[in-house]
């Protein structure tokens, strides 16, 4: 943490970063309960969904798996700890962006079928969103010397793909919420409500660096899954 160069960016780190200071345990905490709820939530979907299969419930499945990729973070005190080439802390840093990329056009797969895309093609959707996914996660300058203090590892351009992030989920909770009109449901603005929360939660999580969020980032982060699941699970339960 002595080694940090930077503040972790997150919604609500801006808001609190003048009367916080970081915490050296907090990352490992994060990347930990990261792991741990998208083992526990993966298992329930699966179990409350086996006889139920939705592509839009899959996809949101893939959003939950990528929080596992957290774990990449784990690198870098590795790497002070035991200074090993500089190459895997970038194959780290590359494999945390994928799967940050990856959850967030997994909700926006998630919100193309509500739309009404046809759901024989959920193979070349994922194709897509693992595709653009590494595209973006290895193109992006990355710097091996500078990392903030949730152990991420500085990357280039942070500020445009911000806008491109916060473009994507905006289209991703419309799309929903254009789903509830299409279909004559409620359950998708629900859906999107949920959506819009999930991601929300997980950037307050992931972007922790003292104890005053983590816990909130993880409940909001929880109350987005159940709006979204358990939404889906009543709009499909007649299958």
């Amino acid at each position: 943490m002595a080694s940090a160069a930077l503040r972790s960016r997150g919604i609500i780190q801006k808001l609190i970063e003048g009367f916080t200071a970081p915490e050296a345990y907090v990352p490992y905490w994060t990347m930990l309960g990261a792991a741990a709820y998208s083992l526990i939530s993966i298992i329930l979907i699966y179990y409350y969904f086996e006889k139920t299969q939705t592509p839009e419930i899959l996809f949101f499945g893939f959003f939950i798996i990528s929080l596992s990729f957290e774990f990449a973070r784990i690198m870098i005190p590795l790497y002070t700890a035991h200074p090993f080439p500089a190459l895997y802390l970038i194959i780290g840093s590359r494999t945390l962006l994928f799967g940050r990329y990856f959850g967030l056009f997994s909700l926006f797969a998630a919100s193309v079928y509500a739309a009404g895309l046809d759901g024989q093609k959920q193979q070349t959707v994922l194709l897509i969103s693992i595709l653009a996914a590494m595209v973006i996660s290895l193109n992006i300058p990355v710097d091996s010397l500078i990392w903030d203090s949730t152990f991420t590892i500085y990357s280039g351009y942070s500020s445009m793909f911000g806008v491109i992030e916060a473009g994507i989920l905006a289209v991703t909770v419309i799309t929903f919420f254009v789903s509830a009109y299409t279909r004559g449901s409620r359950s998708y603005v629900y859906v999107g409500i949920g959506t819009f929360l999930s991601y929300i939660g997980r950037n307050i999580l992931l972007s922790s660096d003292t104890w005053v969020t983590p816990v909130l980032g993880l409940l909001t982060l929880a109350i987005g899954t159940w709006f979204a699941c358990a939404r889906l699970h009543r709009e499909y339960l007649w299958l």
